[in-house]
């Protein structure tokens, strides 16, 4: 990740957070410092990029908690209890979990930060360097809700001592309005030379923001703006956190390579009439292990993590159709992911296989649709978020297909927060 040596503004051990969300640093630069001059709020982005992608954060885990609910990876070593609470999931899956905890703390925090750097880019005079600054952490906040929508019922739209909480509908409502102000914003906007240089050129801002749009809308269930949005994205560029052997692919470093945390699941934890066509190519493309037990975006240390996938883009807008109901527009859109090359796609991820020839009715196209998003977006942090929308079997129900349908809530926000709502039963 580019520029990554001022990462240091959001380094803060877990263990020190106040649950009551005062995430002030004695050691760090004042906010009035880092947030009122254009220089400080620059670097408080790569504060927050790092937050997101680095380490044990947001991107590693969003993506842990995820594949180990949805049986996209097995615990190697019985020994975790932390990581095996999560695969086992159920009504005791208890609310002090080291996977948990930090995600919702790492969510949080970047929530707080971003909503720092909104607030400072005020304070800058420069349109094209205010707007680009401000863009940014509409972006991350944005990111930072939606992720704590994926995995909880409610969630504090904002931070600070007693914080109230608010539906999810409600955090992704405010999600995708931090999104769509922000593509407005940088509509008119000339991203300057001189911020790129610092913040880094791996995330395409305005693809970026209707992309990730698009993925909440969807989410919430509106199907045209979901619709829009994908369309709207340009599926040649690019965007992706970048790692190196200094801040390696969290993923990878943390698990794959480590053979005794987690581990890739055959035919991406799918069993029965979803399991994958053995001609599939995206099967060796994720699947397929190499010398240090790295696979599809977790190759190595270096390897970096698309902030979406072109295939999504294509699979929202069949999924979107498809629930309009609108299955010949649905199929063009499948059959598109179905049919792709990996030559032809910018991360290399392509099935190659035949277009769809099943019934044509709205559960089959909705049935195929899930399948190929479980493949697609593979370790993605994705998967639980879209077992509940298609109506897959739940926790606790006959042949469950995630350990828990959402989480309950770290038990340091419950002990520092008398506003916390009641955990689920599962």
């Amino acid at each position: 990740m580019k520029k990554i040596k001022y990462l240091l503004l959001l380094v803060i051990p877990v263990t020190f957070l106040s649950c009551k969300k005062d995430y002030s640093n004695p050691n760090a630069p004042t906010d009035v410092q880092v947030f009122s001059t254009t220089d400080g709020l620059i670097r408080a982005i790569v504060g927050v990029k790092f937050r997101y992608a680095v380490g044990a954060n947001v991107e590693y885990h969003s993506i842990t908690l995820n594949a180990l609910a949805t049986k996209e990876a097995a615990v190697l070593n019985a020994g975790n209890a932390e990581l095996a609470a999560i695969d086992l999931g159920g009504t005791a899956f208890p609310p002090v979990n080291q996977t948990l905890t930090g995600l919702w703390v790492s969510c949080n925090l970047i929530n707080a930060e971003a909503q720092k750097i909104i607030n400072g880019a005020a304070s800058v005079t420069e349109v094209n360097l205010k707007n680009s600054i401000q863009a940014y952490g509409h972006l991350y906040k944005a990111l930072a809700l939606g992720t704590m929508a994926t995995f909880w019922e409610k969630a504090p739209i904002n931070t600070g001592i007693g914080v109230t909480f608010n539906t999810r509908t409600e955090v992704l409502q405010a999600a995708v309005k931090l999104l769509d102000d922000a593509s407005t914003l940088i509509s008119t906007t000339t991203i300057p030379a001189s911020f790129t240089a610092t913040v880094g050129n791996d995330i395409d801002l305005p693809n970026a923001l209707n992309a990730i749009a698009a993925r909440y809308y969807m989410m919430l269930g509106d199907n045209d703006k979901a619709i829009a949005k994908a369309a709207s994205v340009n599926l040649t560029i690019k965007s992706a956190f970048f790692y190196n052997n200094v801040n390696p692919n969290p993923v990878f470093r943390l698990s794959l390579t480590q053979n005794n945390v987690y581990g890739i699941r055959p035919d991406f934890g799918l069993s029965g009439a979803l399991i994958p066509n053995p001609a599939d190519k995206r099967i060796a493309y994720h699947l397929t292990k190499n010398g240090v037990s790295g696979s599809g975006f977790y190759l190595g240390d270096a390897t970096s993590i698309p902030l979406y996938v072109p295939g999504e883009m294509l699979l929202i807008q069949a999924e979107a159709n498809a629930r309009k109901p609108l299955l010949p527009a649905a199929k063009v859109f499948l059959d598109q992911v179905l049919t792709k090359l990996p030559a032809n796609d910018i991360f290399g991820l392509g099935a190659d296989l035949p277009a769809y020839s099943g019934p044509m009715t709205q559960q089959d196209i909705l049935n195929e649709i899930y399948k190929n998003r479980c493949i697609e977006m593979y370790l993605f942090g994705l998967k639980i978020e879209d077992s509940r929308r298609f109506n897959r079997p739940a926790a606790g129900t006959p042949n469950a297909e995630r350990s828990r349908n959402f989480y309950p809530y770290p038990q340091q926000e419950r002990d520092g927060n008398p506003n916390t709502p009641d955990n689920p039963t599962l």
